[in-house]
C-alpha cells in the first residue's frame, strides 16, 4: 500500500478514489459547508496537485511520499531550501522548508534580508496533519505556480510539514475516532510512546531537542503549533489561542489580539470559515457552565514560548468539521498570518524587545480561574440532547448538527495560582549535569566555576514528598512541599551559576523551583534525594533515645505530644524509634535536600 501511495504521489496524472471515513458512522452530522476556499484546490490532474487535491480532499500522503512531493518542488523552486532538523528514533529524516525570495537558507543570511521569520510546523501529533496538506498547497502556491509569490517580498517562512515522523507512520483509519478524516492518519505519540506537546522543558524526545535546537539557530518572530482538537461540538472550524497579558509575555499578546487576531479571523470569514478562540467545555456533561481559555504551562508549546518570549499560536481546528473544510481553513489561516506579519513586524518586535526585558520580581508558577465573574458570550453551539445509554445506563451528550448561538459563561485561567520570589541566581551542582544539559539546550546562559566554592544560598527540604501512581510521558512525578533554609553550601568543580538576570529568566525559575508544576523536580529528576541510605539497628536506637528523650524536656514532650494525638504511632515500636532518629546526629544531613542553591539578598 505505502508503495502505491509513493507512486501515486510522484506520478500526478491521475486522481485517487477513496470511500468514506472509517468512523462516518458513529460520528456526530456534520455541519453543511460550501466554502469559498474549495477553489484553493487544484484539479486532480495538475502537474502540481499535493496527494491531498488528487485524493478528492480526503487523504494524507505517507511520510516518503511527502518527502518526495517536497524534494520534487525544492527542486523547481529556488525559494525553497530543504534542511534536516535531525533524525526520528526510528532514523527519519525531519524535514523543513525554508522558503526565502532570495533563496536563503541559513539563520544569518535570512537575518540579512530584514524580514520577519515564521515558523510553523504540523503533526507533532500526527494524527492531527491538517497543518501538512495546507501547508505544502500554500508553499506550492507561493513559488511555482507564483499565486501567492508576493507574501515573500515581506516575509520569510520556515515549515516543517511531519514533527512526529515515526508516530506519522503507525498510520491507520482508525487513530483518531473522534476526528472526521483524513482517510488514514498518524498516531499520537512518537515511536517510544511520548507525546512530544508535553516535552518542551524536559527535551527528552530527539524530535523536540531538534526543534528546539531549530528555534535557537533560527530565531523566528512567530511560532505556529498545528493541532486538531475534539471534545464538545460546535460552529467553529479553525480555533486557535495564546496566552494573554496575564503571562510572561504582555507585550507579545497585545499584538496577537490586536493586530494578528483581527487580520486571520477576517480572512478567514471572507472566505465562508468560521474562526474562534480555542476553547474547553467547562463540563463535558453540561453546556450550560461554559467554555474555558486555558493558560498552558511551559510543557506545551504555547506556554513555553510565552515564557520564552516567542510569540506563540496554538492552532486547534476542528475534528468533527470535513478534511477539506479543515485544511482549506489552515490554508487561509496561514496565508492570513503571514501578510499580518509582514505589514506589523517592526510592532512585534519592539513588543518582544520590551518582553525579554522584563524581570518581574514574582514569578507566577500556576494558574487558576481568575477570580472575576466570567464574562458572558454569544457561543456559535451545536444543539445538543441528553440520551441515556443503552450500553453503560448513564446520560450523554448527544450532537444533532443544528447551529444554534448560547449565551454562555466564558472562563479565562488567569488567576495565579502558586508564586515564588525570583533569586538573584541559581547554583547547580555539577552531580547534576543533566539539569545542566537541559539548561544549555533551552539557551540559557550560565557560568561554570573551575575550582570548589562555598556559597551562602537558600535551599529547600522536601516535606511530604510523594510520587505519582503511575508514569506520565515516560517519568513518575513527584510532588511535595518546598522548606526553605538558609545554607553554608560546597558547590565542586564544573557547577554553575545561572542568573535569572536574562531574558529566559522566568523559564529557568519554572525549571528550577520545586514548586513549580513543569519543574525538573516534579518531573521526577531528583528522585535520589527522597531515599534513605542509612538506618538503624534497635539495639544501638534504644539506649540513644533513651538519652536523647532524657536529656531534652522539649523533645520528650513533643515526642508524647505525638504518641498522645497518633495512636498508629503510638502503637508502632519502629516508627517511635525513628522519630527519635531523624532527629539525632546519626541521620542523614541531606535526606530531602533539594541540591540546588538560590542565591537570595
Amino acid at each position: 500500500m505505502r508503495l502505491f501511495l509513493l507512486l501515486a504521489a510522484l506520478a500526478g496524472a491521475r486522481s485517487l478514489t477513496f470511500a468514506q471515513f472509517a468512523n462516518d458512522d458513529i460520528l456526530p452530522p456534520a455541519l453543511p459547508w460550501e466554502g469559498k476556499t474549495k477553489a484553493l484546490a487544484l484539479p486532480a490532474d495538475h502537474e502540481w496537485a499535493t496527494f491531498f487535491e488528487r485524493s478528492g480532499l480526503k487523504a494524507t500522503p505517507s511520510y516518503a511520499a511527502t518527502a518526495a512531493w517536497l524534494k520534487k518542488l525544492a527542486a523547481a523552486a529556488p525559494e525553497i531550501n530543504l534542511v534536516s532538523l535531525g533524525k526520528s528514533p526510528e532514523g527519519r529524516d525531519i524535514w523543513m522548508a525554508v522558503v526565502s525570495k532570495e533563496g536563503a537558507v541559513d539563520p544569518a543570511a535570512l537575518k540579512a534580508s530584514g524580514k520577519p521569520l515564521f515558523f510553523a510546523h504540523a503533526g507533532i501529533h500526527s494524527g492531527e496533519i491538517d497543518g501538512k496538506d495546507a501547508g505544502l498547497m500554500l508553499m506550492r502556491d507561493m513559488t511555482v505556480l507564483g499565486k501567492k509569490a508576493g507574501l515573500l517580498d515581506k516575509v520569510n517562512w520556515l515549515f516543517t510539514p511531519i514533527l512526529s515522523v515515526d508516530g506519522h507512520e503507525r498510520s491507520s483509519p482508525h487513530n483518531r475516532m473522534n476526528q472526521r478524516g483524513p482517510k488514514a492518519m498518524g498516531w499520537r505519540t512518537n515511536a517510544r510512546n511520548l507525546n512530544l506537546n508535553r516535552d518542551y522543558v524536559k527535551l527528552e524526545t530527539p524530535e523536540v531537542r531538534h526543534l528546539i535546537r531549530a528555534i535557537n539557530a533560527y530565531e523566528p518572530d512567530l511560532y505556529f503549533d498545528l493541532h486538531v482538537t475534539d471534545g464538545m461540538d460546535h460552529q467553529y472550524d479553525i480555533t486557535y489561542g495564546f496566552t494573554g497579558p496575564h503571562g510572561s509575555s504582555p507585550h507579545a499578546a497585545k499584538w496577537l489580539a490586536e493586530t494578528l487576531r483581527p487580520a486571520v479571523d477576517g480572512a478567514l470569514r471572507a472566505a465562508g470559515h468560521t474562526p474562534g478562540p480555542f476553547t474547553f467545555a467547562v463540563d463535558r456533561t453540561d453546556v450550560s457552565k461554559g467554555v474555558v481559555e486555558w493558560t498552558a504551562g511551559p510543557r506545551f508549546s504555547n506556554g513555553y514560548g510565552d515564557t520564552r518570549h516567542l510569540p506563540t499560536v496554538l492552532v486547534e481546528n476542528h475534528s468533527l468539521k470535513s478534511y477539506d473544510r479543515r485544511v482549506l481553513g489552515t490554508y487561509v489561516l496561514l496565508e492570513a498570518t503571514m501578510a499580518a506579519l509582514g505589514d506589523s513586524a517592526r510592532a512585534l518586535r519592539d513588543a518582544v524587545a520590551k518582553d525579554r526585558d522584563r524581570r518581574p520580581d514574582e514569578v507566577v508558577l500556576s494558574y487558576g480561574p481568575s477570580t472575576d465573574p466570567p464574562a458572558m458570550v454569544d457561543f456559535l453551539a451545536v444543539a445538543h440532547e441528553k440520551v441515556r445509554s443503552e450500553v453503560t445506563g448513564q446520560e450523554y451528550l448527544s450532537w444533532l448538527g443544528k447551529p444554534e448561538t448560547l449565551k454562555l459563561p466564558y472562563v479565562v485561567i488567569s488567576q495565579p495560582t502558586a508564586t515564588v520570589s525570583r533569586p538573584k541566581g541559581y547554583w547547580i551542582p555539577s552531580t547534576w549535569p543533566e539539569v545542566i544539559e537541559k539548561l544549555a539546550l533551552h539557551g540559557v546562559s550560565m557560568t561554570p566555576i573551575d575550582a570548589p566554592r562555598e556559597v551562602d544560598v537558600e535551599m529547600y527540604r522536601i516535606a511530604e514528598a510523594k510520587l505519582a501512581g503511575s508514569a506520565y510521558e515516560g517519568r513518575v512525578r513527584v510532588s511535595g512541599k518546598p522548606v526553605a533554609e538558609r545554607r553554608r553550601q560546597r558547590f565542586p568543580t564544573g557547577s554553575v551559576y545561572v542568573t535569572t538576570d536574562q531574558p529566559l529568566c522566568e523559564l529557568i525559575v519554572l525549571m528550577l523551583e520545586p514548586a513549580s508544576p513543569d519543574s525538573l523536580f516534579q518531573w521526577g529528576y531528583f528522585h535520589e534525594i527522597l531515599q534513605r541510605a542509612e538506618y538503624f539497628e534497635v539495639y544501638a536506637m534504644e539506649p540513644l533515645a533513651k538519652k536523647m528523650l532524657a536529656s531534652d524536656p522539649a523533645l520528650r514532650a513533643e515526642f508524647d505530644q505525638k504518641k498522645a494525638s497518633d495512636p498508629a504511632f503510638a502503637g508502632n515500636p519502629r516508627a517511635m524509634l525513628d522519630w527519635i532518629y531523624v532527629r539525632s546526629p546519626y541521620a542523614d544531613e541531606r535526606l530531602a535536600l533539594y541540591p540546588i542553591g538560590r542565591e537570595v539578598d
